[in-house]
């Protein structure tokens, strides 16, 4: 009886080739309002003024404190194992260097 629950409980996820490539982002940004959070994934290039929003996610509050305390768990084990992780924001705000760190372009 117990390993019926347990399998009832379970949840089969599957991940497609194209969804399990990933999409890479080097910048997020979190708006909200009182029914949902949404999350807009942005990849910024180097000398290019303009980016896209490559991926948004839509979650409804409370998903997003799950979100939060998933995030945290995860950055504590990575931590653990890692060192770490260096704050560049330098404080929480939104100073993201937006030359990467990289020499600055010259013609």
């Amino acid at each position: 009886m117990e390993d019926n629950a347990k399998k009832s409980n379970q949840l089969n996820i599957e991940l497609s080739e194209d969804v399990a490539q990933g999409v890479y982002s080097n910048l997020a940004v979190i708006t909200h309002s009182s029914a949902e959070f949404v999350l807009d994934f942005v990849r910024i290039m180097p000398g290019v003024p303009k980016a896209k929003v490559k991926s948004r996610i839509i979650l409804t509050p409370e998903h997003a404190k799950r979100l939060l305390g998933a995030l945290q768990d995860n950055i504590s084990k990575y931590e653990a194992l890692h060192g770490k992780i260096k704050n560049i924001e330098g404080g929480g705000g939104s100073n993201m260097p937006m030359n990467f760190g990289g020499p600055t372009a010259q013609a």
